[in-house]
């Protein structure tokens, strides 16, 4: 099965009906399509809804679990920085890509910005400031270890 022709057929759709731009994925578990998607940041007015974002989201509702260590990701272009922290959070391990940042870029999608910011090569962006010192969050690590989130999931 050409999981990546998958891809661009849904992004294709995507653009048609106006939900994004040509960006598209596709995730596989052992062989078994889990969802195929386009880009929705159009449609959802989400600057977070990239295809592999898209993906990953219903990906995990579908398989009820957060946890897609047996999967992979097919997509049209090389994921955002922004796409790679939620590829990792998901656990997924290989990503298959066709267009590459430069061709992004080319179009009018650089992610440079991002990339640049990441690798402390420009902090100008976005100031991040660290307060500290407030108990109420402090004791956020008590009460979640009080709830034992991780059972749930565990539980799945």
């Amino acid at each position: 099965m050409n999981y990546m022709k998958m891809a661009a057929d849904a992004t294709v759709v995507g653009m048609e009906n106006k939900f994004g731009g040509p960006f598209g994925a596709t995730l596989v578990r052992k062989g078994e399509v889990i969802v195929s998607v386009s880009n929705t940041m159009m449609r959802d007015t989400d600057p977070s809804a990239h295809a592999e974002m898209v993906a990953v989201r219903e990906a995990c509702k579908k398989l009820e679990t957060m946890d897609l260590s047996d999967c992979e990701i097919y997509a049209t272009c090389e994921p955002c920085p922004m796409c790679v922290g939620a590829i990792l959070w998901a656990g997924i391990k290989t990503v298959y890509y066709s267009n590459t940042r430069e061709d992004a870029a080319k179009h009018g999608f650089s992610d440079m910005h991002l990339r640049n910011y990441l690798d402390g090569t420009d902090k100008s962006s976005l100031a991040m400031i660290h307060t500290g010192g407030c108990p109420e969050c402090d004791s956020l690590w008590e009460t979640f270890d009080k709830i034992n989130l991780n059972d749930v999931e565990k539980e799945r």
